[in-house]
């Protein structure tokens, strides 16, 4: 298929997926903010999520401080921002109707009707009171348009390109919610303690609908090794990195028996994958919990980029 028609389904995925993550991501705000003793605490939440969101330095050529107001309308609605939940959606439509002839019916229709109960929804929806509405929303529709495209789309190269984006969203954003709050974890399992806060980590989990998926796997009380082994290393949990990793060999392996050839966006993904395959928690909590993820996120943007470079281009 032509490389402007993979690049349009790739992030069209993309989009989608991110949409459901900034919502995710200010659920997670609202949670911790409510569970913070102090004012200050609160803030440095929403300064977290901008960190996270990758939003920050287009939130401060607009805004000279941080508020839970101005950050909530600047990821769900400001159209000058482009990782915004509406800006998200804008340009998922734009990228579905250039590619109407690969998607089906369904497809379609999850991501226009979308894009058109998006314009409809007013300063009312995105006041304290409505902005719980419109996460939900948000994440019904992305769960919407996922289940579409597993149930309806053929399964070609189309789809494989549309799944990559897809994981490879979903792998960054995975590391970067986990990332919001890494410093609550101590370089050792073993010294963990006062400044671990039961309630907030719950918080994280249930960002990523975990909880019960640990509780399940551990049977046990919350651990912060474990919730990170969790979202990093288990192959069961679907938003984790190795399950994310697992999809990507996959499709990179299809498409490169497809056409023919493989390159360096292989290589890289096989690195990544090896790294957590082969990886232990305690390993990676002595290194920095931190560190792990940011070298994890600015891998997955390199593989991106070779990804983009040997097949969208």
């Amino acid at each position: 298929m032509l490389s402007r028609s993979a690049n349009n389904l790739f992030w069209l995925t993309r989009y989608m997926e991110r949409a459901e993550y900034v919502a995710r991501l200010i659920e997670t705000a609202i949670r911790l903010t409510s569970m913070s003793k102090s004012v200050q605490a609160g803030m440095n939440e929403w300064h977290s999520i901008l960190e996270a969101s990758g939003c920050e330095e287009s939130y401060y050529e607009k805004h000279e401080k941080v508020s839970a107001r101005a950050v909530i309308d600047h990821l769900l609605r400001d159209r000058s921002n482009p990782s915004s939940v509406l800006s998200c959606f804008e340009t998922a439509r734009h990228n579905g109707r250039t590619e109407r002839t690969s998607l089906s019916n369904d497809i379609w229709e999850a991501v226009n009707q979308t894009w058109h109960e998006a314009r409809q929804l007013t300063d009312k929806d995105f006041t304290s009171d409505g902005v719980r509405g419109v996460l939900d929303w948000t994440k019904n529709r992305s769960l919407l348009f996922r289940g579409a495209v597993s149930s309806t789309m053929l399964r070609n190269e189309a789809y494989w390109f549309a799944r990559l984006g897809l994981f490879l969203e979903r792998a960054d954003n995975t590391a970067r919610i986990l990332d919001v709050k890494y410093h609550t974890l101590l370089p050792s399992p073993d010294e963990v303690g006062g400044g671990l806060d039961y309630v907030q980590w719950t918080a994280i989990l249930r960002s990523v609908s975990a909880a019960r998926a640990y509780h399940r796997i551990y049977h046990r009380e919350l651990k912060p090794w474990l919730i990170a082994e969790l979202l990093i290393l288990r192959p069961e949990m679907p938003r984790s990195l190795m399950a994310c990793m697992n999809e990507m060999i996959y499709l990179l392996d299809l498409l490169g028996r497809e056409l023919g050839h493989e390159g360096e966006c292989s290589r890289l993904a096989g690195q990544l994958h090896s790294k957590l395959r082969y990886g232990r928690i305690d390993d990676i909590i002595q290194q920095g919990l931190h560190e792990f993820l940011t070298d994890f996120i600015d891998d997955s943007v390199v593989l991106g980029n070779e990804i983009s470079q040997q097949y969208l281009t």
